[in-house]
């Protein structure tokens, strides 16, 4: 059945592993959906050739008005929402697929700004955090005190810069980064979605005191393990209230994106379309 019967046109930005089985879905299973790809963009056009219909690949983002989209899906890079998330918000809704460039508090501002303005929603992938809803909910009844996430994956997982590319795992297990999410996101922007997401979900905790911890283990060939801990403050016998999740994602070696963000990332895509376009940040 189609999506509230209303045809829906989608572009997609960025055309790694997760932009290729989103334009692959879209292909296969849009137009009984009611949705419509109107467009592909990549960083390096040559890596669409023989995949994406000529008709389809868009060269110049700036243009992508042009195409008229309903929604555009950004899984690129953090940069794409820093440098075009305003202008793209012009023309339709937004769904983020890179959370870590909220961390930017300019950034932020700007999609809050543009998002009103344009009366379009920015949507942001919940990806590999498990139970947004549970601590959205916990948050806004005023339950919730502190927020850890910790992501850990082989050392060929990460993708680092600034000072934490010459970081070096000293042995069989070595924390790499351990504190605010706000400080991490600039330097492990592809590895920090998650802790992004959670920042987002906890919104009076935030990027600066959701805490986030990102562990390089060597043992972990196969996969990207995700523990989130979560506590309330002191009730009136003195205990409080906690929740501790612990995620295994099936990845290939060396791979930023596990098998089941995949996954959660299409649904996240036909969720956004079925929610009202209403201005603001909405987590999906």
């Amino acid at each position: 059945m189609a999506l509230d019967r209303v045809p829906r046109r989608v572009g997609v930005v960025g055309y790694g592993r997760l932009g290729q089985s989103l334009v692959s879905h879209l292909l296969a299973q849009g137009p009984e959906l009611g949705l419509e790809l109107v467009f592909v963009w990549n960083r390096d056009p040559g890596r669409m050739a023989g995949s994406v219909p000529p008709s389809l690949q868009l060269h110049n983002l700036a243009a992508l008005g042009e195409r008229h989209p309903d929604l555009v899906v950004e899984v690129a890079h953090p940069k794409i929402i820093h440098e075009f998330g305003a202008q793209i918000l012009h023309h339709a809704n937004l769904l983020v697929g890179s959370p870590s460039a909220l961390a930017d508090q300019t950034t932020e501002q700007q999609l809050l700004e543009a998002s009103h303005h344009w009366d379009h929603a920015v949507f942001v992938a919940r990806g590999a955090l498990w139970g947004t809803e549970d601590i959205t909910r916990l948050d806004a009844a005023g339950g919730l005190q502190s927020l850890r996430v910790t992501m850990a994956t082989h050392p060929d997982g990460f993708r680092l810069e600034g000072p934490l590319a010459a970081a070096h795992s000293t042995g069989p297990r070595t924390v790499l980064y351990e504190g605010p999410v706000r400080g991490l996101c600039p330097f492990a922007p592809r590895n920090s979605n998650t802790m992004a997401a959670a920042a987002l979900a906890a919104r009076s905790l935030g990027f600066d005191r959701v805490i986030g911890v990102l562990v390089a283990d060597r043992s972990l060939t196969d996969m990207h393990v995700v523990d989130v801990e979560l506590g309330g403050p002191p009730g009136p016998t003195g205990r409080s209230f906690a929740v501790h999740t612990h995620r295994e994602n099936p990845a290939e070696p060396g791979a930023v994106t596990g098998s089941a963000t995949v996954t959660a990332f299409w649904r996240s895509l036909l969720s956004c379309c079925q929610l009202p376009s209403r201005p603001g940040i909405h987590l999906c």
